[in-house]
């Protein structure tokens, strides 16, 4: 069974860079066909697919954040990471991480995705 798990601060400054890791276990980040995103949700929003790696170690962004964004991962941990540059309070959001067969860059319904974090609270805020 694939677990998801994210971790990084809680509150982040304005203008700053928000960083958050994603932990997997059950199932390799390398393994075929699998692609590992990361989907936000504002207050009152809904979600926002932000961007995504392969099991190939291609990356692929939102048009509309791929000028701050930056996902990577760490094979030999089995995690991958967000990075999110110049944060504005607009950045206020629970951060998840999640898993499909298949890339999937319209996050319209959670149920599109095979697996999800518990998602962690993010809060801009000076």
């Amino acid at each position: 069974q694939v677990q998801l798990q994210e971790s990084g601060p809680g509150l982040v400054k304005p203008s700053q860079t928000l960083s958050l890791t994603c932990t997997v276990s059950g199932e390799s980040i390398t393994t075929n066909y699998y692609y590992w995103s990361w989907i936000r949700q504002a207050p009152g929003k809904g979600l926002e697919w932000m961007g995504a790696i392969d099991y190939s170690g291609s990356i692929y962004y939102s048009p509309s954040l791929k000028s701050r964004t930056s996902i990577s991962r760490d094979t030999s941990k089995n995690q991958f990471t967000l990075q999110l540059c110049s944060v504005t309070p607009e950045a206020t959001a629970v951060y998840s991480c999640t898993t499909s067969e298949g890339l999937i860059t319209v996050a319209t319904t959670r149920y599109l995705y095979d697996c999800w974090g518990q998602g962690t609270q993010v809060t801009v805020s000076s």
